[in-house]
């Protein structure tokens, strides 16, 4: 079932759980727990998480290992980037979109843990194959 999901579906399991994990921790703690949290209640949700997956840059036959690393992985299909900063900047929304693009993946999820309103921390960006 889990891989069969479409990536709307899993965005709307991914926001449940951004929710939940929000209104158990509040704003203000490191991304690493946030991201440890978000991994385990989307677990529970029975999807496939694979979190820090490494993202080599490659051009043309070069293979380049710069240490990006994706968040966090949902069913091989939604990308996760986790922030917990005082305010996004456009280089985080421009990350998104780059790592969809060297994944060749259709969705990522922005959130931003360090807000006073999640609802309004929560970004889709969708790569135009």
């Amino acid at each position: 079932m889990k891989n069969e999901l479409t990536e709307n579906e899993i965005s709307y399991m991914v926001r449940g759980a951004i929710y939940k994990v929000y209104k158990l921790l509040g704003p203000g703690l490191l991304e690493s727990a946030y991201e440890a949290i978000l991994a385990y209640e989307l677990v529970k949700l029975g999807l496939e998480v694979k979190a820090q997956v490494p993202l080599p840059l490659i051009h043309e036959k070069i293979k380049l290992e710069v240490g990006y690393r994706l968040d966090l992985l949902i069913n091989e299909k939604v990308i996760i980037e986790i922030k917990s900063v005082e305010n996004l900047l456009e280089v985080h929304h421009k990350q998104v979109i780059t790592y969809l693009k060297l994944t060749g993946k259709r969705l990522g999820i922005l959130v931003n843990f360090n807000s006073s309103n999640i609802e309004t921390s929560i970004f889709r960006k969708v790569n135009n194959l």
